[in-house]
């Protein structure tokens, strides 16, 4: 990390090419258009939307001013009647609408991007593209939000339904729909879309989001019926399944939501379908219950025939009631919805008699189970989730049900179905979801399973994939595999830390493997979203929670600063990698308001001593106190660089930044040892991290952390903080051997050695107790290794002086023990991808940079060479 003041201080690269290939005939064009990071979206509710794109081809065309036109119809954007940005000097492909407040609810936009090189000999125009805006404020709402009558305890979930008729021939359809929990909606019985736990989690009371879903094509002529049952989620924790206090937060209530069906006609007329006191309700259907932390319970026997059909008799039923509104805000949902990503068959199907089987499907998920299975009546179905087995091949939940409180009627991880006895019949739950690789059916009569019988669902918020790597050791690249499936396990509309047991956006998980998720996926409205969760989650006397959201649970001292840094690490990484300041606009007020609450808690020494740190050590302890100061004066640094990205005053910021250094120095380093604290690998390499040695003091530091991991014979020692910046260090400071020493290690403590276990998740802790206690096999915290291979391996980086990879860093390290590595990125640039191959005592280097910008290339024991846009190609000798 390094100051910067301004765009201005970046000194622009001149290209050196060594070897480059560049195909005259690929003109450059305008591509991957984006509006709010989106494409074509229908959910805008921002007068100030962002644009987006980057250039195809292959001519080396540099961006040096655009102008971006949106107008209401396609027809006028040479002439546009809601907004001209003229021209615009930067190498930048980024653009943010001023407020005109000329954008509407529920309208159709187009917009259009036109660049220019330098000289002006290549001039780009892009084709038309579109945006749809959706409820750009509360007043625009016709609908009511609607529940029933029931009371908070009530098990049964509410089900609604509406009947309407399209009396011509409808052109256009959209449904929104916000839930509390969550809501499942159909259309003539047809899921109106292929997200599950919709919408997304948020402070129920602070903020609710609604999804926008296309439904033109399930639009009958005539008479059709909307159908909606909702479930509990965090909104309505029933019982006192968890340690969380859940079932005491300040929102709790019976569910509820909210819908608008928009109908447009050929004609050109509109309709709106609102939900309000003329929907029909009853909760006498088969969702007999619902938990997020136990699961689903569904008695087929009790569904009602003809509920998804127009004519079906409900006047007897109850009329919906409408209700008050949850919270007083009401925000379009932009980060992508969770859905079903992958369907895993079972390797294998264990008997234990005629009424109980176990399924491995081989790997470790977030999911639930499809059943598919043919009984009689009344017969009840269990599927129970875990992550490990017994030594007798039943499962075994000691691992992850350690926070769970048992209840009648309500086992932990458990989805029980009661059959119709109709023929075969098929059924997944609604309103939970698990973490597990294994599961146990058991069947109140005999019964054969087979293969067929059962099949996982993965779910997980479907971001789009934009990385790759892989490399010569195939255990690292099962890693890299790992990781991302772990990382993925933990993402459900918040980052988690674990999919089974907790199901809670523990902070420091969050930070600590953010930049695997944004070197893997297209997340930064996801990020965003969390975000909104930390605004909401602030206390008035400045502290947040250690899991966001929260009820009330985590504002303790025993958490602390290490964790609450995640307010300042996550966006700053995302203005890093995505060149985008809106979110630090957005969170400064709230980043100022804790480091004033901060102050109050110094102690003498002018630092902070409560909190935790380095957090599940494998055995070296790193002082609490020594980590929380660091990280305190880390977040000065932070909030000093947004200081300057926002041209805010800063002096007093790297005053007390200074402060800290000054006072970290002289009560934890021993100059005369070059030793931190207690003399860690984490304390080592921490302090290095985060900019706080001097600099005459570098070499020493280094010197002592080197000799920490090789007094353990190359071994880690560390904990969750530790995994994040041990590997990071050694590579920068010139150890790049000992790193990979480190990082391939395949006997305890390791990564790999989880490999060796049998692991397909990352684990909690290095090794599992074995009485279980408290791991979970399914954490992401120890998984900044895969990101450390992108970045010190293969050696895609980002530049900080030039967010957004204005400019990029190739910097690959040839490490004993690999013969090759490849990764690729699709940055908002484009793709870039690294790669490196030895030859004998030579080594071949192979990078692509994508148009409209540069790269550096770094390789050891050579000069600095400069790239720009294309494929290049270097032959050079090892490095000694």
């Amino acid at each position: 990390m390094r100051f910067i003041s301004s765009f201005a201080t970046f000194i622009c690269l001149t290209a050196t090419l060594i070897s480059c290939s560049r195909n005259a005939d690929q003109e450059a064009n305008l591509s991957d258009l984006r509006c709010e990071y989106l494409e074509s979206p229908i959910s805008i509710d921002t007068q100030t939307p962002r644009f987006t794109w980057t250039y195809s081809g292959d001519s080396g065309f540099t961006q040096d001013r655009y102008t971006v036109s949106v107008a209401s119809a396609e027809e006028k954007l040479s002439d546009p009647d809601i907004w001209c940005s003229g021209a615009i000097v930067s190498a930048a492909p980024f653009a943010i609408m001023p407020d005109t407040g000329l954008l509407e609810s529920d309208r159709k936009y187009y917009w259009q991007v036109k660049a220019w090189n330098a000289d002006s000999t290549q001039v780009l125009k892009s084709e038309p593209e579109e945006f749809r805006t959706a409820m750009m404020d509360r007043t625009d709402w016709r609908a009511h939000w609607i529940s029933d009558s029931h009371g908070k305890d009530f098990a049964a979930a509410p089900m609604f339904r509406k009947e309407f008729d399209a009396m011509e021939k409808v052109t256009s359809a959209r449904i929104y729909m916000s839930a509390c929990a969550y809501a499942e909606v159909r259309i003539n019985g047809e899921l109106i879309s292929d997200s599950v736990l919709d919408p997304g989690y948020t402070h129920y009371d602070k903020r609710n989001l609604y999804s926008v879903t296309d439904v033109t094509d399930k639009i009958k002529d005539g008479a059709n019926v909307l159908t909606a049952v909702l479930g509990n989620g965090f909104y309505n924790e029933i019982e006192p399944v968890a340690t969380w206090n859940f079932e005491n937060a300040r929102w709790r209530d019976r569910a509820r939501f909210i819908l608008e069906l928009h109908l447009t006609y050929s004609d050109g007329k509109t309709t709106v379908v609102p939900s309000d006191n003329s929907w029909k309700t009853t909760s006498d259907g088969p969702y007999l219950s619902n938990n997020i932390y136990a699961g689903d319970t569904y008695d087929a026997r009790k569904e009602i025939e003809g509920w998804y059909s127009p004519g079906f008799d409900d006047s007897s039923l109850a009329n919906a009631l409408e209700v008050p509104d949850p919270s007083p805000l009401l925000v379009a949902q932009k980060m992508p919805q969770i859905r079903i990503t992958e369907e895993i068959k079972p390797v294998t199907v264990t008997s234990f008699g005629d009424t109980a089987y176990v399924f491995d499907f081989g790997k470790n998920i977030s999911g639930i189970c499809r059943l598919k299975i043919n009984g009689e009546a009344g017969t009840e179905v269990s599927i129970a989730h875990t992550e490990l087995l017994k030594e007798n091949g039943r499962t075994e939940p000691g691992n992850i049900d350690i926070y769970y409180k048992t209840i009648p009627g309500y086992e932990f991880q458990t989805d029980n179905y009661i059959l119709k006895g109709s023929g075969v019949e098929e059924w997944s739950p609604s309103f939970t979801y698990h973490g597990f690789r294994y599961a146990e059916v058991k069947t109140s009569v005999p019964m054969k399973l087979g293969k067929e019988n059962l099949t996982a669902l993965y779910i997980h918020t479907d971001l789009e994939s934009v990385g790759s790597f892989e490399c010569s050791n195939p255990l690292l690249d099962t890693l890299w595999n790992m990781t991302r499936r772990t990382y993925c396990n933990n993402l459900l509309s918040i980052p988690t830390d674990c999919p089974q047991r907790e199901k809670n956006g523990w902070t420091a998980d969050a930070y600590l493997s953010q930049e695997i998720g944004l070197l893997n996926y297209d997340a930064i409205l996801f990020y965003e979203k969390w975000l909104d969760d930390f605004i909401d989650n602030q206390r008035e006397d400045g502290r947040i929670s250690g899991i966001i959201p929260t009820s009330d649970w985590g504002y303790d001292d025993w958490i602390g600063p290490v964790w609450d840094a995640a307010l300042f690490i996550i966006p700053y990484n995302l203005y890093l990698y995505y060149g985008d300041k809106t979110i630090i606009e957005r969170i400064w007020p709230i980043c100022e308001k804790y480091l004033a609450y901060l102050k109050t808690r110094e102690d003498p020494d002018g630092l902070l001593s409560y909190g935790i740190g380095d957090w599940l050590s494998y055995e070296a302890q790193t002082p609490t106190d020594y980590t929380s100061s660091l990280f305190y004066y880390y977040d000065y640094r932070i909030m000093t660089e947004f200081s300057f990205i926002l041209n805010k005053e800063s002096s007093s910021l790297m005053s007390n930044m200074e402060r800290l250094r000054n006072a970290i120095n002289k009560k934890f380093y021993n100059p005369e040892t070059g030793v931190y604290a207690s003399g860690t690998q984490t304390g080592q390499a921490a302090a290095l991290y985060v900019k706080v040695v001097p600099a005459e003091e570098i070499p020493k530091v280094v010197s002592k952390l080197e000799e920490f991991v090789k007094q353990n014979g190359g071994h880690l020692n560390f904990g969750s903080m530790g995994s994040k910046v041990v590997l990071r260090t050694l590579t920068e400071y010139g150890l790049k051997d000992v790193a990979y020493e480190m990082a391939s290690k395949e006997d305890h403590p390791s990564w790999l050695a989880w490999i060796h276990d049998g692991y397909t998740s990352l684990g909690e802790t290095w090794i599992m107790s074995p009485k279980f206690n408290d791991a979970s096999l399914d954490h992401i915290f120890f998984g900044d290794i895969s990101a450390w291979l992108v970045n010190d391996i293969a050696g895609i980086n980002k530049d900080d002086l030039a967010p957004g990879f204005g400019h990029i860093v190739i910097s690959p390290h040839f490490v004993d023990g690999l013969d090759w590595a490849n990764a690729s990125y699709n940055s908002v640039k484009g793709l870039i991808k690294a790669g490196w191959k030895k030859k004998g005592e030579k080594v071949v280097v192979d990078v692509t940079i994508p148009e409209n910008t540069t790269a550096t290339l770094k390789i050891e024991g050579m000069p600095d060479r400069q790239l720009r846009s294309g494929k290049t190609r270097i032959k050079t000798r090892l490095p000694r």
